[in-house]
């Protein structure tokens, strides 16, 4: 299957004019140069709201002050202090429990109060939920994301993390949490939770993923 016509936007721009204003590098298409004021006008007005403005003015002090400074473990224990944040919620792949003890550990220090719930909580069997018994080839039981983000909605957490949550499975925790989330690890077993890593290879190592289908 070929590359289909598709409206053009942000991901086929090389001018990246919006970063500065420069209107006069707009290209044609451009979605700053077209947008819909009205829409425009309804999300700067969300970011009026106490829990957005909080968040948006902490993220860009963070943003601004350790841009290229800070790891993305330590930035995101700033963003925590910065918001007030005092009870973390992890939400965790059970294949990186290793690696939310130990930035569980780090929060800990930091004088957060965590509560962490790993993927396979529950134990319950794939068939149970209809999964075919084929994709027991990784597993018996599923992988339960509602039932992580439920939990720490109980727990009244301040802000959870998601750590290492498979593609899909992260959709629904992000969906059914309550508090707001960020993620600290993106899994990719392949390429050592770097999926950047294919994209930097997409013309060498991975250009199959570019070939038609």
């Amino acid at each position: 299957m070929t590359d289909q016509p598709q409206t053009l936007s942000c991901i086929d721009c090389a001018a990246k004019a919006c970063k500065k204003g420069e209107a006069e590098k707009y290209p044609a298409f451009c979605l700053t140069k077209n947008m819909d004021p009205a829409l425009l006008q309804e999300a700067l007005d969300c970011y009026n709201e106490e829990e957005n403005h909080r968040v948006m003015v902490n993220a860009a002090n963070v943003e601004s002050e350790f841009y290229g400074k800070m790891t993305r473990v330590e930035e995101t224990v700033e963003f925590a202090k910065r918001i007030g944040a005092k009870k973390i919620g992890i939400g965790t792949c059970m294949g990186l429990l290793e690696e939310a003890k130990v930035f569980a550990k780090i929060l800990r220090k930091n004088g957060f109060e965590v509560f962490g719930i790993c993927c396979k909580a529950g134990a319950i069997p794939k068939t149970q939920l209809g999964i075919s018994a084929k994709c027991e080839n990784s597993g018996k039981n599923m992988c339960n994301p509602i039932l992580q983000a439920k939990m720490l909605n109980a727990e009244h957490t301040d802000l959870n993390i998601a750590i290492g949550l498979c593609v899909g499975h992260d959709s629904l925790f992000y969906k059914y949490s309550d508090a707001l989330v960020t993620t600290l690890i993106s899994k990719d077993r392949v390429t050592g939770h770097n999926p950047c890593a294919v994209l930097y290879n997409a013309n060498s190592y991975y250009k199959s993923l570019l070939e038609d289908k």
